[in-house]
């Protein structure tokens, strides 16, 4: 038995998640994960649980992906690009994406580790 639910409606919730999204835009303060858990009386790991229950996923998906957007929009607003990417990896999952090319001929797809390592030693 877990602990009893504070949310039941996922219509009250969108209430509250409303109201503090007026209320950043009022006070000029860019929304954040940790105020709509504020907001919601929950903890940044309970806001992520309620996005797995069936009732509020598309509520708390939608809060984070307009909380995603305003970091976005703030890197294009030249904002501190280190805490704006910062809190994109660590909240909504981005990362650095690095791209080998290879040229040389050598079909290095299902290879083993071991194969791999031996066509580096031969450099």
């Amino acid at each position: 038995m877990g602990r009893p639910v504070k949310h039941k409606e996922a219509k009250e919730m969108q209430k509250l998640i409303d109201a503090y999204f007026s209320e950043c835009e009022v006070n000029d303060k860019p929304p954040t994960v940790a105020g709509l858990a504020y907001t919601l009386d929950l903890t940044r790991q309970g806001v992520l649980e309620y996005a797995d229950k069936d009732e509020f996923s598309d509520t708390i998906k939608k809060a984070k992906l307009r909380i995603e957007a305003n970091i976005e929009a703030g890197l294009m607003k030249g904002l501190n690009a280190t805490g704006c990417i910062f809190n994109l990896k660590n909240n909504f999952g981005w990362k650095d994406k690095t791209e080998l090319e290879h040229s040389g001929g050598i079909d290095l797809s299902g290879k083993t580790d071991a194969e791999l390592q031996a066509i580096i030693d031969k450099g």
